[in-house]
């Protein structure tokens, strides 16, 4: 297995004392391949030129926000992103989960639990168990492709991220079966999926609008109230 501690960490934040603080404590789990930036144009010359693996984005910026950056490294890189904010709004938080954020995290906080939940981002993410293959199947007019993490809709390729593909897989597996909510955050976020329903509705309307004709009439990914959610598929290969 790929040693996760080899992986290049970028770390934004405008306040020099959290980057030295945050940088100190993934050098003593060890991390070794760390980048600091204290705002967007050094972060997104960093992300260009060093492509990281991993992003810690700190929320307000001196040159613009950390929303506007994680838009601005989407146009070339899906690495996984983590957030910190001085502000706790749902809002700003599922606006930074809907962009794509795996994680976001609000000031003050425990650099312990930050570096817990960047390492639980890492393992799902780059950990490479014994590789399976996984099935292509098809949603109406859109064929998804599990194994590439990819969905083709009207001779265009979707990608999905690494959380809208731990749903559809974790759905699949129980096609026409009803997957709890819990049970879905649990193959999503692992053990510490406690408290993220309302992140998971987000994940679930991202995935409805690369497979499903209508979002907002869904025909594939259905919802069960108070239960979960369930998929209705039919497999071609």
């Amino acid at each position: 297995m790929e040693n996760l501690k080899d992986k290049k960490i970028l770390m934004v934040d405008d306040e020099p004392e959290i980057r030295i603080m945050i940088e100190s404590f993934l050098r003593k789990e060890g991390f070794f391949r760390i980048y600091t930036a204290a705002d967007c144009a050094s972060a997104l010359s960093i992300c260009r030129k060093g492509k990281p693996d991993i992003a810690i984005l700190d929320v307000m910026l001196p040159d613009g926000d950390g929303f506007t950056l994680l838009s601005s490294i989407r146009q070339f890189s899906d690495m996984p992103v983590l957030f910190l904010s001085a502000r706790g709004e749902d809002e700003d938080r599922l606006l930074g989960l809907g962009l794509g954020a795996d994680d976001y995290i609000v000031k003050p906080f425990l650099p312990r639990e930050l570096v817990l939940r960047l390492k639980a981002i890492l393992k799902r993410i780059y950990s490479s168990p014994v590789a399976e293959h996984l099935p292509v199947f098809q949603l109406g007019e859109r064929t998804i492709d599990l194994d590439s993490a990819v969905v083709y809709r009207n001779q265009k390729e979707l990608p999905l991220t690494a959380k809208e593909h731990a749903i559809l897989v974790k759905l699949y597996e129980n096609q026409g079966r009803i997957v709890t909510s819990d049970a879905l955050c649990q193959a999503v976020w692992g053990d510490d999926s406690y408290g993220y329903e309302n992140t998971l509705m987000v994940h679930i309307r991202r995935v409805r609008e690369k497979i499903e004709l209508d979002p907002s009439k869904p025909i594939h990914l259905l919802t069960v109230r108070r239960l979960g959610y369930k998929l209705l598929v039919k497999e071609i290969r």
